[in-house]
């Protein structure tokens, strides 16, 4: 299978903060994009490369990013061979593709035509989280039908809802719908779902599809990953 990492987005919020902070102590951070922050001994972007090289199913690592920073991902990706970068060609915040055209982007430009894990530029998990179980519950799944797609979900508190995207799920785990960002009184659910979707080789098509309707749509509709994932659960 193939993996895509979403590391388009400007950062907006954290240039600011940085911009902002009175002690000086993040100064150094300052038009560093998010993937490529320090964790710990090295970049963020860097552990998920390490990890999906470790468990022998991704044998490709396509990073999506922007212009602005392109050159850096370029320099960061000289350690890892089995990873490429693409360029959005956007260099504005207000110019974004978003999250869905990026990753159509990638499927088109690299003739993706295998399974595709889709992981956010600026998520991580704890080190209990394992990468392996989660594959080879997809081809668990896939093997007993093609179009199945894999997600996942941790329990949220009550006041968190409105800042993610939340599953709705019946008595055996299969996603009836997602919400993005509910209110609480609009869903009686907490299981929130991060941006780390596996999906079929039968769903990439589909992205066309989809990117079509929304062509005349707000960015936002198609900007955030999860509006992709939540027009493919009720089809």
């Amino acid at each position: 299978m193939k993996a895509v990492i979403l590391a388009a987005g400007y950062g907006t919020r954290l240039q600011r903060d940085i911009e902002n902070d009175t002690t000086g102590n993040f100064k150094h951070l300052g038009g560093i994009a998010k993937p490529l922050l320090p964790v710990g001994s090295c970049a963020l972007i860097s552990h998920w490369v390490q990890a999906l090289t470790e468990t022998g199913c991704v044998d490709t690592v396509y990073v999506v990013t922007n212009d602005l920073y392109f050159e850096a991902f370029q320099q960061w990706a000289q350690e890892f061979p089995n990873v490429k970068i693409i360029n959005d060609g956007t260099r504005r915040n207000e110019d974004r593709l978003g999250a869905v055209a990026c990753l159509q982007l990638t499927v088109k430009l690299c003739a993706v035509d295998d399974h595709l894990l889709v992981i956010g530029g600026d998520t991580l998990f704890k080190e209990d989280f394992s990468l392996r179980k989660f594959t080879e519950r997809f081809f668990e799944v896939e093997n007993k039908d093609k179009e199945s797609n894999l997600v996942l979900s941790y329990q949220c508190k009550d006041e968190e809802t409105s800042k993610y995207g939340i599953l709705e799920l019946d008595e055996d785990l299969k996603v009836q719908r997602m919400k993005e960002k509910p209110l609480l009184s609009e869903t009686s659910s907490r299981n929130a779902c991060p941006c780390f979707y596996l999906f079929s080789r039968t769903t990439l098509p589909l992205l066309d599809m989809f990117l079509n309707e929304k062509k005349n749509a707000p960015i936002e509709e198609r900007d955030a990953p999860g509006t992709f994932l939540s027009w493919l659960i009720l089809r």
